[in-house]
């Protein structure tokens, strides 16, 4: 049985299909043995992100009836197992929403990680697919929008009683008219997970279709959901900017054994 997380926003433009596809490679740098499905099948996008477009059979042809759940999964970055849910119009309308849960029962069996890209909002869809993992994780951005949207995600996750892991600060630029971490955690009433800066190689990434995490591993962003990914396995990891500043230090200490002058 596989551990299942849903990312979810409460509001569409916070960068959480990003984070989550990034997110699912990190864990799989770790070791794990990683699922990740597009639910979102109305605004479907992850594999625009994970570099799989154009795949024969998606997660809508599962939904209408016309094809197995095996027959969906394709092989993605770093050997990250994908749902592609299809941009495809017409396999959108033929799909059947409510048989989300089924399809995610089946997955649950594939592998040791399942994470599941939500639909934003707190539509049926979204719904569906929180109510179905044992976990969650809220992407949000520093407004009041985001938070006072991702409030209600909460709220619906403690209802049909899915671990809220915490939140994902995402996009911080640390401008005066963002909301700190102190206050969202606040507001949330949950923990603050992981703090992803604003970094221009997201954009320049999904161009490309490769993950952040591989195509520019060393940028802020990359390292950020690195560290998330550690975090959730239990494992230490230093980002490499602090890894060379610690270096730095260490190299100074022992020139004047850390005395102050």
């Amino acid at each position: 049985m596989a551990i299942t997380i849903a990312v979810a926003s409460g509001k569409g433009g916070t960068g959480k299909t990003t984070t989550c596809a990034n997110l699912a490679v990190a864990l799989s740098q770790f070791g794990k043995d990683v699922t990740v499905i597009d639910a979102d099948i109305a605004m479907a996008n992850l594999e625009l992100i994970m570099g799989i477009e154009g795949k024969p059979i998606t997660l809508n042809d599962v939904l209408s009836g016309n094809a197995d759940i095996k027959s969906a999964i394709y092989e993605g970055p770093a050997g990250v197992k994908v749902v592609p849910a299809g941009v495809s119009l017409d396999s959108f309308k033929k799909a059947r929403p409510e048989r989300l849960l089924e399809v995610l029962s089946k997955l649950d069996e594939q592998s040791e990680v399942l994470l599941i890209d939500c639909p934003a909002g707190i539509g049926k869809e979204a719904l569906t697919a929180i109510s179905a993992a044992e976990h969650l994780l809220v992407v949000v951005n520093p407004e009041i929008s985001s938070i006072s949207d991702a409030l209600k995600v909460v709220s619906i996750a403690n209802r049909v009683e899915t671990n809220v892991l915490g939140a994902i600060i995402n996009r911080v630029t640390e401008d005066s008219s963002e909301l700190s971490s102190r206050s969202i955690e606040t507001i949330l009433e949950i923990p603050i997970v992981g703090i992803v800066p604003e970094d221009t190689n997201v954009r320049r990434s999904s161009a490309f279709g490769v993950p952040i995490v591989l195509k520019h591993s060393d940028s802020p962003a990359a390292q950020a959901i690195m560290e998330l990914g550690a975090k959730l396995v239990g494992k230490q990891y230093i980002p490499k900017e602090k890894a060379k500043d610690s270096f730095v230090k260490k190299f100074f200490k022992g020139i004047f054994g850390g005395k102050k002058k």
